[in-house]
């Protein structure tokens, strides 16, 4: 594997994933986190294991959510009232599972989309990534959202699709169908063999859906 390859941890913070987290209070736990928090440091340690940079994202909010904004507010009011997915809170950390340490390459956020206003794009492109390998949460929100973002700025797409979750089974799968289906990425298994320091290989042939 060249080293213009990375691997993109989104989301997988404890608000989301952990059973005491915000969402999961909230009766917003995720189908299937337990696989994504099993099968995401597999895919760290083999990225680590090959010299690949790994780079997290978290999605927190400042202290009173000015940053929040009006739409996301409305969606998940009561996520404010808990304080929920709070810059520097437990909620908003890591999940323990995946060794995070204040030395890694992280990037806060606070849209669905990780390349919106933050500088996650000038640390890839300083990095020399062409070839994003991406998992975590939620499948058919923040992972779906930044792998449209990340094709259209041009980034080859991997996703590891056993390592990402979504609140229902149905919505995980048909986000994996949405974004394999018209080639925003190529979607792919860990479970099945894939290896993270397999070589590239060119994206396969599909019909584009223009507007």
């Amino acid at each position: 594997m060249t080293a213009s390859t990375a691997l993109l941890v989104v989301d997988m913070q404890n608000g989301f994933c952990h059973a005491n987290g915000s969402l999961p209070s909230l009766g917003m736990a995720l189908a299937d986190a337990d696989r994504s928090v099993r099968q995401t440091p597999l895919a760290v340690e083999q990225a680590r294991r090959a010299g690949l940079p790994v780079v997290f994202t978290r999605h927190v909010y400042r202290p009173g959510r000015a940053d929040e904004g009006q739409n996301l507010s409305a969606l998940s009011g009561q996520l404010a009232d808990i304080d929920g997915l709070a810059t520097g809170s437990w909620d908003g950390g890591v999940v323990d599972e995946l060794g995070w340490t204040p030395a890694d390459l992280t990037v806060d956020k606070v849209r669905f989309d990780a390349f919106l206003w933050t500088s996650l794009d000038p640390l890839l492109r300083g990095l020399g990534v062409t070839h994003l390998q991406v998992c975590g949460v939620v499948t058919n929100i923040c992972v779906e959202s930044t792998v449209r973002a990340a094709f259209m700025r041009d980034y080859r797409v991997t996703l590891l699709g056993d390592a990402c979750a979504a609140q229902t089974p149905r919505l995980h799968e048909l986000g994996l169908e949405v974004m394999g289906s018209v080639g925003l990425a190529t979607v792919v298994s860990l479970a099945d063999g894939y290896q993270l320091a397999d070589p590239i290989e060119a994206p396969r042939e599909v019909t584009a859906v223009t507007a």
